[in-house]
């Protein structure tokens, strides 16, 4: 099971010793840590899991820091929050990748007390980036009322997105139709039966298979419908 649930950090840095005291560091308090050792996988991972959170050294094999800033900011018009890692040390190298869109930039070597500090400190202003739910690479974002699969927008109705926020919620419940109808339909339950909920949910499941074969809604035959995991 890929589940990935409210403040994830990616990790880029090809040193597996530093990439691996990094990750003890933040998951003693709370993150969960997604990993790349070079570009192309950071690029991947960005991608596939789209982390609240990014620490970035700028000396990386195939694609460096400074290009992988310069995508999320110039191609992907992201606004991921960026802590730039570098062991040059320079003024002007300090300034150059606060030009190129990160959020701050710490010179190696580092205290990891003041870089879990610093990713707090960053979070704290950008906080409705890591409200969000994610397994298997669909992402549901509620404050904003956007559903993706990886980085490609599901075009949802309503109470499409309403179911898909009541299973991704509830990961693995099984739901009856009448259930569905109570909990996802308030104020229009006289308008709405069974039939109706079938269609929404078959709508919804053809809609993700656009993106994915992976069957996220599945029937549990003589009881209603679950969001498996």
């Amino acid at each position: 099971m890929e589940k990935l649930r409210g403040k994830t950090v990616l990790i880029v840095e090809d040193e597996e010793r530093i990439r691996r005291l990094i990750k003890m560091a933040l998951t003693k308090i709370g993150f969960e840590v997604l990993e790349a050792a070079d570009g192309f996988e950071a690029k991947e991972q960005y991608l596939k899991y789209d982390p609240c959170f990014i620490i970035l050294d700028i000396m990386l094999p195939g694609i460096n820091g400074k290009e992988i800033c310069s995508w999320l900011r110039q191609d992907l018009k992201s606004n991921v929050p960026i802590i730039m890692l570098s062991a040059i040390h320079t003024e002007k190298d300090k300034v150059e990748g606060l030009k190129l869109g990160a959020d701050d930039y710490m010179a190696k070597p580092f205290s990891l007390d003041e870089l879990t500090a610093r990713v707090e400190t960053v979070l704290r202003r950008t906080a409705n980036r890591c409200s969000k739910i994610s397994y298997r690479g669909l992402t549901l974002k509620p404050i904003v009322g956007m559903a993706k699969f990886e980085d490609a927008v599901l075009d949802l109705t309503l109470f499409e997105y309403k179911l898909l926020y009541q299973f991704m919620t509830h990961p693995d419940q099984v739901f009856s139709r009448e259930q569905l109808i109570t909990l996802v339909y308030k104020n229009e339950e006289k308008l709405i039966n069974e039939r109706t909920v079938d269609v929404h949910i078959k709508n919804l499941r053809e809609k993700i298979a656009q993106y994915s074969e992976y069957p996220f809604i599945q029937t549990v035959r003589g009881i209603g419908y679950k969001f498996t995991t």
